[in-house]
C-alpha cells in the first residue's frame, strides 16, 4: 500500500474530511515516526508492531565484481518487528 492509497482509504470512510485533511494527517503521523526513530526512539502500535533502530558495526566486505576489500562504515538501520495481532493474523490463528 502506498501514501495515496492509504489516504484514499481514509478518504473513503471518512467522507467528511477533505482530502488536503487527511493528507496532511497522515503526513503528520509519518514524519513523527521518522524523527523519533532519527533520535534514537522506538515507536510502538498496540497489536501491530514496534519500530526501532539497530546498529550495525562497521566491517569490511567485498567488491563481488573486482573481489577488492571495501570499508562499510558503521550504520544504524531501522527494524520492524510484528505484534501479536499481526503475527497470528498472518499466520491464520
Amino acid at each position: 500500500m502506498t501514501k495515496s492509497e492509504l489516504i484514499e482509504k481514509i478518504a473513503a470512510k471518512n467522507p467528511n474530511l477533505t482530502m488536503r485533511d487527511i493528507d496532511r494527517i497522515v503526513t503528520v503521523i509519518l514524519d513523527s515516526i521518522t524523527k523519533s526513530l532519527a533520535n534514537g526512539d522506538r515507536v510502538e502500535f498496540r497489536g501491530f508492531g514496534a519500530f526501532s533502530v539497530h546498529s550495525r558495526a562497521a566491517r569490511v566486505a567485498k567488491n563481488p565484481r573486482t573481489g577488492e576489500k571495501v570499508e562499510v562504515t558503521s550504520r544504524n538501520i531501522p527494524h520492524f518487528k510484528t505484534g501479536k495481532q499481526l503475527f497470528d493474523m498472518l499466520n491464520g490463528k
